[in-house]
């Protein structure tokens, strides 16, 4: 859980600008075709270690798979006081037709100096290869543009894993290049691609 709890503190209160700490502290309702992206509950944990006991899911990302059900409620309660500190964090990904939480995405950090940002996401192993994860994306950076003013937002992924680049791609962010041995992840130098995406590149 500690992996998963640095890659989302990245920033401080005073890293944030004011409608940063506004936004996160009553993180608003995105809504998508299938999906609504909300703030998450006490009540989704079942739901969340679901895929996030999965170990195909953690498999390229930065937190190791829950072992039970109290990692996710340590997680979700985690989060909800990154909500209450004004924070950059994560929405819970609820599948409108199911009700059920299928993952989460959110802002790692962000920078009041250079307005920028990074997006992150998690989802469901059931639920991949259906456009979800573009539309929380789009969603996402859609939110970051308009109502946090930002003007750069980035995204990477393990270069083991390029699914994820496509969903970058398929959201009109660019591919900017491969950072070597960027992070360590299960006890291994990681590869990843990083990419961005500027506030005028951004057609939703």
């Amino acid at each position: 859980m500690k992996k998963w709890f640095r890659l989302l503190t990245a920033a401080s209160p005073r890293d944030a600008c004011p409608e940063v700490s506004c936004f996160f502290y009553d993180l608003p309702v995105l809504e998508t075709k299938d999906l609504l992206l909300r703030p998450m509950r006490m009540k989704d944990a079942e739901d969340i270690y679901a895929y996030s006991s999965d170990e195909e899911v953690a498999r390229y990302v930065l937190w190791d798979a829950h072992s039970s059900l109290r990692d996710t409620r340590a997680f979700i309660r985690y989060i909800r006081r990154l909500y209450r500190e004004g924070l950059p964090s994560s929405w819970a990904i609820e599948h409108k037709a199911s009700h059920k939480v299928i993952g989460s995405i959110g802002f790692m950090w962000v920078s009041r100096e250079n307005r920028s940002a990074e997006a992150g996401y998690s989802l469901s192993r059931a639920y991949w290869n259906h456009g979800y994860a573009t539309q929380a994306l789009s969603a996402v950076l859609r939110a970051g543009f308009t109502d946090l003013k930002l003007n750069r937002i980035e995204a990477q992924h393990d270069v083991r894993n390029p699914a994820s680049g496509r969903v970058m791609e398929k959201c009109g962010m660019r591919r900017e290049g491969v950072l070597r041995s960027r992070i360590v992840n299960k006890g291994e130098y990681v590869d990843v691609a990083l990419w961005a995406i500027l506030r005028d590149e951004f057609h939703p």
